[in-house]
């Protein structure tokens, strides 16, 4: 009761409400263009879901699975297999098997010793949105819907109507119909980690958080009240994480947010790549909203102006808070990460938005390296 009259007074007076308010980059957020001066490993249209195997690192770029040779300016994507759907997520059990996330259709187990089953429902819930997948052993996997309004593809719309249908499902692959639903009414959860102790690490991308769930109990917050949206979790090497923040935050996105009537009428007239809403990419038609002086002077597109994509990559401690960042900013060409895989000492993160593979060292001092 005394949150809805606060909630009414300040839509009275015209305040935001807290939720609306974008946080600053600032601290270990601070940006730098670290990302941008990163060595590119591959570019690939569509490139997204890196898994580092037993084999090597495999990743994904619309329906094909590929395998990632060689390193620096000479690595090659090698082609392994084309799906029937478009790959939302991809995990690996550590034992030749992997979860294949079929956009609109469910989880394909591809090797091991589930090799071929489907798994399309989660309970009475289809699994038409798998946005990211886990396997806690080989046999127990932890699935993400998105959505149950659409498939992942159609994420921008998700956002901009305010769903929050999205949930995380533990599955027991030798029984695939006794599954257990760790939370629901998600905001499209967009990643998946573990956290021991039978824990999950779950992003949840419309919320700007990262949460944790253990066993029935509800989602506690572990990060919060983040500027950017938060997709792929990956662990580090030294006991910590990685994650990805695939689209940035603004005040004009927040605002539209609220303004329901326009928001509506804007996604029933106007085609999604011109919405005022974020993107993976940007810049690539004067259809855009926010052109002219809001983002150039001379010409030159200001590194610090309003921008629909953004680059960010965030190091975690084992407590999940944020020690170090990784950026390209609004004159960058590394946007929209959506996939991490620390290996062999060094972190790949593909930009799907950018469509390329750069390769960080996830040592570096972003205070040392990169300007501010």
């Amino acid at each position: 009761m005394i949150d809805a009259l606060r909630r009414g007074y300040n839509a009275f007076r015209g305040v935001a409400p807290p939720e609306r308010i974008v946080p600053a980059m600032d601290g270990p957020l601070r940006p730098n263009t670290l990302l941008d001066e990163a060595p590119v490993v591959l570019d690939l249209a569509g490139v997204d879901n890196l898994v580092a195997t037993a084999d090597g690192v495999l990743l994904t770029s619309g329906r094909d699975l590929l395998a990632l040779d060689g390193t620096g300016d000479a690595a090659t994507a090698r082609p392994l297999r084309s799906f029937e759907h478009p790959v939302s997520c991809l995990a690996a059990d550590g034992a030749g098997g992997l979860a294949v996330g079929q956009d609109g259709r469910g989880v394909l187990i591809v090797g091991g010793a589930h090799d071929g089953l489907v798994v399309e429902q989660a309970g009475t819930m289809r699994l038409a949105c798998p946005t990211a997948a886990l396997f806690l052993d080989r046999n127990t996997l932890v699935v993400a819907n998105g959505s149950t309004a659409g498939p992942a593809a159609d994420w921008k719309r998700d956002l901009m109507a305010q769903r929050r249908t999205g949930s995380v499902w533990r599955i027991d692959l030798r029984r695939p119909g006794a599954a257990t639903m760790l939370a629901g009414g998600l905001a499209f959860p967009a990643g998946l980690a573990a956290a021991g102790d039978d824990a999950v690490l779950v992003s949840e991308a419309w919320r700007h958080r990262v949460v944790r769930l253990a066993g029935q109990a509800a989602p506690v917050d572990v990060l919060a009240d983040l500027p950017a949206y938060p997709g792929a979790i990956a662990p580090a090497a030294d006991g910590g994480y990685w994650l990805a923040l695939f689209a940035p935050r603004n005040q004009l996105i927040e605002f539209v947010l609220g303004e329901r009537r326009y928001c509506e009428r804007m996604m029933e007239r106007i085609h999604p790549d011109h919405w005022i809403a974020p993107a993976l990419s940007s810049g690539a038609s004067f259809l855009e909203p926010i052109q002219g002086g809001a983002r150039k002077k001379l010409n030159t597109l200001k590194p610090w102006s309003p921008s629909w994509s953004y680059g960010l990559v965030v190091r975690c401690d084992a407590r999940c808070k944020p020690t170090a960042s990784f950026h390209s900013r609004a004159d960058g060409h590394v946007h929209g990460v959506t996939a991490l895989c620390e290996r062999d000492g060094r972190l790949l993160a593909a930009a799907r938005g950018s469509g390329r593979v750069v390769s960080l060292d996830p040592q570096a001092d972003p205070d040392l390296g990169g300007s501010a």
